[in-house]
């Protein structure tokens, strides 16, 4: 995938043009419907302040959760949002709870150059009168030339929905003549490519997380790039059960052993696996045992982190490394006496002198700002399936449907 081709905000003419702009402003929201963190606002914020100060019209497209029923649209409106944009921008954001119909294409034409105008949750044309239609999610063609209609040129700065065909990305993309991604999708695409297409060696990679299928992709994507590859998580004791172990009641996909085979034959001195477990007699937050992980577990203990010698031997394995790419927790982090492994797994990566570190956004991504050491990574990726979807080297359909230069 070659992404250098296509066209940046840059390449527009912005100026006095109505700029449609597919953002991600899919945030948390508590029980009052406050936003908990506002990370993927301010991630736009290079995007949408450059189209003001040129002049742009600009009208912002987002969704804000999954929309299953009328209910969920009580508590999924993106009227906060626009109120947290407009502390950030010091500037006036038009709020307009439509997706389409004549008090949106009103409020559009009376734009003025640099103004900025939010446009209701896409995800809203999902449910019609109460019928589940996902008109946006399934990128129905007459939403996307609707909204297209809406403005003279589309921006796609929304990384965490590339790797979908919406009707607010592809859609738009596709009805429209002029399209660029934005600054942040820039920058996305040019750090995943320096740390899986163009890597500096040694360059290696720890994958971790619940399920082997969940990662099967990338295995066989990065197995021929990659120097080490090393495997924690849940996905670990299917590789052991691989081996011939037993794991307890450890989490084991019965149907993916004959791959963790295949991966054990093909990545020989690839693979690094652990060689002890952190374990609990059931999934809680209790004071863990260690068992090595060369013999059979206690049938009635499940893994639930790495343990202090297979910490050590990662550390040992991450050193000197030029590139490290990391996607996926090695326990359950949610547990205070199970997040060891995923935290000084993550510090020995944040503090490795002269190397590019990557992580694939998701639960490594929470892992790294809870340490408090997100600023010491190269690149945290903003979209957890799409980054995902790169590494597995899967088109991601938001950009293909973007301009080449």
């Amino acid at each position: 995938m070659d992404y250098n081709k296509k066209k940046t905000i840059k390449d527009l003419d912005v100026k006095d043009k109505k700029a449609l702009v597919r953002v991600d402003f899919n945030v948390p929201l508590d029980d009052a419907g406050d936003i908990i963190d506002d990370n993927r606002i301010t991630a736009a914020l290079p995007t949408i302040k450059y189209l003001v100060q040129n002049d742009a019209k600009v009208i912002l497209f987002s969704h804000l959760g999954r929309i299953k029923t009328e209910e969920d649209k009580k508590t999924k409106s993106l009227k906060p949002v626009a109120k947290r944009l407009e502390e950030l921008m010091g500037q006036k954001v038009i709020f307009v709870p439509e997706t389409e119909g004549p008090e949106l294409e009103a409020a559009i034409n009376a734009l003025k150059p640099g103004e900025i105008l939010l446009v209701e949750n896409t995800r809203f044309e999902d449910v019609v009168d109460g019928v589940l239609v996902k008109r946006e999610s399934k990128n129905d063609p007459e939403l996307g030339r609707y909204w297209a209609s809406l403005g003279d040129l589309f921006i796609n700065d929304a990384f965490g929905t590339a790797h979908r065909a919406h009707a607010s990305n592809v859609g738009i993309a596709t009805h429209i003549d002029d399209s660029a991604v934005g600054f942040l999708i820039e920058a996305e695409l040019t750090n995943l490519a320096k740390g899986i297409d163009n890597p500096e060696h040694p360059f290696i990679a720890i994958l971790g997380g619940a399920k082997v299928s969940d990662k099967i992709g990338v295995i066989d994507n990065l197995l021929n790039k990659v120097d080490k590859i090393l495997i924690g998580g849940g996905m670990a004791y299917t590789f052991f059960a691989a081996q011939g172990h037993k794991v307890g009641r450890s989490l084991l996909e019965e149907d993916k052993i004959d791959d963790a085979k295949r991966y054990l034959e093909i990545g020989k001195g690839k693979i690094i696996l652990p060689v002890d477990s952190a374990n609990a007699p059931e999934f809680a937050d209790v004071t863990p045992t260690f068992s090595d992980t060369s013999k059979d577990m206690p049938d009635d203990m499940m893994g639930l982190d790495i343990g202090p010698k297979t910490i050590e031997l990662f550390k040992n394995e991450l050193a000197g490394a030029k590139t490290v790419v990391w996607n996926g927790p090695m326990g359950v982090t949610e547990f205070t006496n199970f997040e060891k492994g995923t935290l000084e797994v993550g510090e020995a990566i944040a503090n490795l002198p002269g190397a590019f570190t990557l992580i694939g956004g998701g639960d490594s991504a929470a892992a790294a700002k809870k340490l408090g050491l997100a600023d010491k990574f190269s690149w945290i990726s903003t979209g957890g399936g799409a980054s995902l979807e790169y590494m597995e080297g899967k088109p991601l359909p938001g950009i293909e449907a973007i301009e080449n230069k």
